[in-house]
């Protein structure tokens, strides 16, 4: 019998890619977002569980982002 092979999905977020190619800090996506700090560097680091859309909303308008996919992707991973 062969080994299953399982997939997963992982999701990703850009939030440190996104302020470090707008050259701008955590702090000033925090006040242009109007998200508190500790919310969005804990989503940054990966470290909530879930994920509030509206800050993913207003993540986009404050930096112009058109395509969801610059902020949040899902990434399937196989074992």
């Amino acid at each position: 019998m062969g080994v299953k092979k399982t997939m997963g999905i992982e999701v990703k977020i850009y939030i440190k890619r996104l302020i470090k190619e707008r050259n701008i800090s955590l702090r000033e996506l925090s006040r242009l977002a109007d998200i508190r700090h500790p919310a969005l560097s804990e989503l940054a680091n990966n470290k909530r569980k879930n994920i509030n859309l509206g800050h993913i909303k207003r993540i986009a308008e404050s930096l112009d982002i058109e395509d969801i996919r610059e902020i949040i992707d899902l990434e399937i991973t196989k074992d």
